[in-house]
């Protein structure tokens, strides 16, 4: 990232081009942004804006005009922007812009993603529809139910986007290396380094100790680094990338919205649906719904013990890494978890019955 850092908070040099960051605090800068690239009437002042979502990676502002409709406008930062310390690709929101383009032409797809409005690519920003009465389904971890409903338009929706039809110029897009690269350190690398320096019993007393047996199993890290030198590899299906609950909306009237794609490749299509089972798993879904999954798997022909690995991955990572999730449980069940996970990875077939 060369040519970072001439910051005062509100502007950076990227590249030698001076980028304008939006702020929820600063209500007149993004009026103004809104009334000059003309998603806002001149009318509908004053805005009333607030942050959207307790996303990690961007900043999302939910944008609300006098008399009409509000917008959501989501704009990268060359870092996560709830870990300033931790480096990310300044270019995902163009990147998930490809992704909505490429999906626009399939109505199973891209009627259960939010309209695009907007794409400025000097500024990083992608504005979007923001998505009435809707709520995401981390609330799933705390006990709340995941409707079958649900949980089948999900299934529907990622059978849909594996068909999607990719042109060779939108295939260099979605090699999206960077954002892969962030995401396999911080998935298959990070949690298993003993030394990572991240404090397990800080989140849960005694995870450290819970943790161990995992990390100085060396069949399970070789098994979960091959499992990621595949996820690194290039692929023909559109993923996703990141289908976990807090990329749900759940709607009043129109069922479930799926948003935030912006780690989204071409690899394997086990690799979404593993990471919804993860979830599953991790809220504790009833045994119908992960049977309603594993039909998904079976009907779809796809590799049962690859969806497996995928999915005790992304629970072990949830669990002793820094993405952290909304979690009520406590130690018990982290450990049982954890050795469910060794049992997904290591074992597929027998810990997927």
């Amino acid at each position: 990232m060369d040519g970072l850092w001439q910051n005062d908070e509100k502007t950076v040099a990227v590249y030698k081009v001076v980028v304008k960051f939006l702020e929820a605090d600063d209500r007149a800068g993004v009026e103004r942004y809104a009334l000059a690239r003309g998603l806002v009437r001149p009318d509908r002042l004053p805005i009333a804006v607030a942050r959207a979502g307790d996303g990690n990676m961007n900043v999302a502002l939910r944008l609300t005009p006098s008399g009409g409709r509000p917008l959501i406008l989501k704009q990268a930062r060359p870092w996560v922007a709830k870990y300033r310390d931790i480096a990310a690709p300044f270019e995902r929101t163009l990147v998930e812009a490809a992704f909505y383009e490429a999906v626009r032409a399939d109505p199973i797809v891209s009627g259960r993603m939010p309209s695009v409005l907007g794409v400025d690519t000097d500024n990083h920003v992608l504005a979007l529809e923001s998505v009435d009465g809707a709520g995401d389904l981390t609330s799933i971890y705390a006990g709340r139910e995941l409707p079958a409903d649900t949980l089948a338009d999900l299934l529907s929706w990622l059978a849909a986007l594996a068909g999607v039809a990719v042109t060779l110029e939108q295939r260099s897009i979605f090699a999206n290396r960077q954002m892969r690269a962030l995401n396999h350190e911080h998935m298959f690398r990070f949690p298993l380094k003993p030394d990572n320096g991240l404090d397990l019993d800080a989140i849960t007393p005694g995870l450290k100790e819970a943790a161990r047996e995992l990390i100085g199993d060396t069949m399970y890290r070789d098994a979960v680094a091959a499992l990621g030198r595949r996820y690194l590899a290039d692929g023909s299906t559109l993923v996703h990338g990141d289908c976990f609950p807090g990329s749900w909306l759940q709607t009043d009237d129109n069922g479930v919205r799926i948003i935030d794609p912006e780690f989204c490749f071409l690899g394997d299509a086990e690799f979404d649906i593993g990471i919804l089972t993860g979830h599953a798993l991790l809220a504790g879904a009833a045994a119908e719904r992960l049977e309603q999954i594993a039909a998904s798997v079976t009907a779809r022909r796809l590799d049962a013990e690859r969806v497996a690995g995928y999915a005790g991955v992304e629970i072990m990572r949830r669990l002793i890494g820094v993405a952290q999730l909304p979690l009520a449980y406590g130690l018990d069940r982290k450990r049982a978890l954890l050795h469910r996970s060794r049992s997904l990875v290591l074992e597929p077939g027998r810990a997927l019955a």
